[in-house]
């Protein structure tokens, strides 16, 4: 299990909320097992806010993330509107976690504009 820590705006504390199935050791993640947990990471944010509700489609667009090192690996935070939700730390590569969620999320669009 992973613990997330998630943070509703507009209220006081923070708390934190576990996620399953996404493998502890993130040396052995694929780009499936962070699709998930982003994914999940999402849905705690949403039943923080919303405990009894339908859980809605989730889609990986309308928030901001980084991976941000730590002293013991590395942090995932994803911020929206609704608020923020922080995981970690992760003992992987900064910049290959970070290749993996720009893979899971599309990746930058490219320019068609010419400079």
């Amino acid at each position: 299990m992973i613990d997330v820590d998630v943070w509703v705006r507009g209220q006081q504390d923070a708390t934190t909320r576990r996620i399953e199935g996404v493998p502890e050791n993130a040396a052995t993640w694929t780009d499936e097992d962070v699709k998930s947990l982003l994914e999940q990471m999402l849905m705690a944010l949403e039943r923080a806010k919303n405990p009894v509700g339908e859980a809605p489609a989730i889609s990986l667009r309308g928030f901001s993330w980084i991976v941000s090192p730590e002293e013991h690996g590395v942090l995932v935070h994803l911020e929206m509107q609704l608020g923020t939700a922080s995981a970690g730390p992760f003992d992987i590569d900064e910049g290959r976690l970070t290749e993996m969620i720009l893979r899971v999320m599309g990746g930058p669009k490219p320019s068609k504009l010419v400079h």
